[in-house]
């Protein structure tokens, strides 16, 4: 483990330099290759479950030390049916198609020239991420089988689970015959590393942070290359007044209580004033039997006794727990006044049984998904068939929501010609 700014500079120097010499035998590497390390990862997942879960337990023994939430821990958790699901997760990275090479389009030009737009790697990927470390895995599969080498730099808090995956990630890649360096773990918890990573736009083609808030804007602030960046996720659940009650109960619950300390639960509720009139409390019935603490405007607070008013900061704010702010509105533009004020920008979701509401609402909220009659917890790159996600980008440029395999990817222009000159 790197300890001075002297070593730190080596490391990272030769982690990055290592990272870039991966990336021409890796696009080079047969897509079969790529798909035989994956199936390799996924098996090995199963077939050494004690000793990752051993592995995790050195993390999970020391939340109380690094002061982890309850949602945090939760995230950090490894378990036999949670190695499942990223084994599965990476047999479907697997079973897509392979991405770099694909001919976006292409044109025959009056001079007989054949121009093309060809999917390439974007290159090496720096990736920085908080407590998850299924992370690690998904990360690893999408990246390589995009064709990008990447440098990972999980938290301190799940150091030992990320290189015991990271571990059986490189056996794999030697196994191979793909670039060991194709797939690097920082080695160090020095925060002073991610900075020196941050100036090396000469080798690190993108960065991609995870994490919460301080970490996005210390790495858009520091970062010389461009960043795609996942930010907090303030979703909300619009109940419009044509919405069906029996609905909106089960959207709203299931899109608060799934699961709490995630980047797509809800934390914000809007309600039309028609009908939190008529049916707010037993709209929200549900949440209280749940535990939930509802913090609400003065008109919520009115109609459900059990709620304590909410500061302006409330309605912006990202809970991961079981809190929840309300706003009654009087208009649909109002909702959307509201929700675009206070957004994230992450995901939000209206429920109604009015079509031009739901096409007004789609419209005009600007977030990287919008929902119609379904739970915000939707927006999920697993969900929407991309197979994992390395993140759901809250940027317009390059990626927006759920970024998979071709969200890791660019094109160039390859021209073909028979002789001619200009």
């Amino acid at each position: 483990m790197t300890t001075t700014i002297e070593d730190l500079t080596q490391y990272t120097d030769r982690v990055a330099n290592q990272a870039a010499a991966a990336t021409t035998p890796l696009v080079s590497a047969s897509g079969q290759q790529k798909i035989d390390w994956l199936h390799a990862t996924a098996e090995a997942l199963l077939d050494r479950q004690e000793e990752l879960i051993r592995a995790n337990a050195e993390d999970l023994a020391n939340a109380e030390k690094y002061q982890l939430t309850e949602a945090m821990v939760d995230r950090l958790r490894v378990t036999e049916k949670s190695l499942q699901g990223i084994a599965t997760a990476v047999r479907e990275i697997a079973a897509h198609p392979e991405p770099i090479g694909e001919i976006i389009d292409s044109t025959v030009r009056p001079n007989g020239l054949l121009v093309s737009r060809v999917r390439v790697p974007l290159g090496v990927v720096f990736f920085i991420y908080e407590s998850r470390p299924n992370v690690t895995i998904d990360a690893a599969a999408l990246c390589v089988k995009s064709g990008n080498a990447v440098i990972l730099r999980g938290g301190k808090e799940a150091f030992h689970s990320n290189h015991a995956f990271h571990k059986i990630l490189v056996e794999g890649l030697i196994a191979h015959d793909l670039p060991e360096h194709a797939v690097q773990m920082v080695e160090t918890t020095d925060r002073e590393a991610v900075g020196h990573f941050l100036k090396r736009s000469d080798k690190i083609d993108v960065t991609i942070p995870r994490g919460g808030k301080s970490l996005i804007e210390r790495v858009a602030k520091e970062a010389r290359m461009p960043v795609i960046k996942h930010f907090d996720g303030n979703c909300h659940v619009y109940v419009h007044r044509d919405a069906n009650l029996k609905m909106a109960q089960e959207i709203l619950f299931n899109s608060k209580c799934h699961r709490t300390g995630v980047c797509n639960a809800a934390e914000s509720l809007v309600v039309d004033a028609e009908f939190a009139k008529k049916h707010l409390a037993e709209l929200v019935a549900p949440l209280l039997a749940a535990g939930v603490e509802i913090r609400g405007c003065e008109r919520t607070c009115q109609t459900v006794t059990a709620a304590t008013p909410a500061t302006d900061q409330d309605f912006g704010e990202e809970y991961l727990g079981m809190i929840i702010s309300s706003k009654i509105v009087d208009s649909l533009d109002e909702a959307v006044s509201h929700i675009n004020h206070y957004s994230s920008r992450h995901t939000e979701a209206i429920v109604t049984d009015n079509l031009w509401a739901a096409r007004q609402f789609t419209t005009q909220i600007d977030s990287a998904a919008v929902m119609v009659n379904a739970s915000t917890r939707f927006n999920d790159g697993g969900e929407f068939g991309l197979g994992a996600e390395i993140g759901i980008s809250t940027d317009k440029l390059h990626a927006r929501g759920p970024c998979g395999l071709r969200e890791l990817t660019s094109y160039k222009y390859v021209v073909q010609g028979a002789g001619q000159i200009r």
